[in-house]
């Protein structure tokens, strides 16, 4: 069993902020609000997507909020998509920054004419966080593909 300390209200607040904040990604990524999705990273953000986790070479990397607006529009090519978070664990909290990890079962429905099929991928984000101006934000996010199924429905 874990060992529970007691912390302070500004703490516990952070601490749910950032849970909101990993729960608004997969929000607005289920409702396609890309700008909504982008507005939750820095400026300067540094976003890698690893395809293969065992694979230390990412299969994209990209390094402004506006380069986000592709990967996120990439969505619209399925008929559905729903994000389950998991766990989400702040591994480090000091004052305006912070560093976590979070796990995904990503659901993609695709829908060619009489054709159902459904991809599932398992994900990994290892994630850094700032508070600007009152508000968390992601500075990084690193994303790796556990593994992925598709099935036809």
């Amino acid at each position: 069993m874990s060992k529970h300390v007691t912390i302070s209200p500004n703490e516990a607040a952070d601490r749910l902020a950032i849970r909101e904040l990993v729960e608004a990604y997969a929000h607005c990524a289920d409702r396609r609000d890309a700008k909504g999705q982008m507005a939750l990273f820095t400026v300067d953000t540094h976003f890698v997507v690893y395809m293969n986790a065992k694979d230390p070479t990412p299969s994209q990397e990209l390094h402004s909020r506006e380069a986000l607006a592709p990967v996120f529009a990439d969505l619209t090519q399925y008929t559905a998509t729903m994000h389950f978070v998991g766990q989400s664990t702040i591994l480090t909290l000091t004052g305006k920054r912070a560093t976590g990890e979070a796990y995904t079962i990503a659901h993609h429905l695709t829908i060619d004419g009489g054709k159902r099929r459904l991809m599932i991928a398992a994900l990994r984000y290892s994630d850094q966080f700032v508070k600007i101006d009152g508000a968390w934000l992601f500075s990084e996010r690193l994303l790796y593909v556990d593994w992925m199924e598709e099935r036809t429905l």
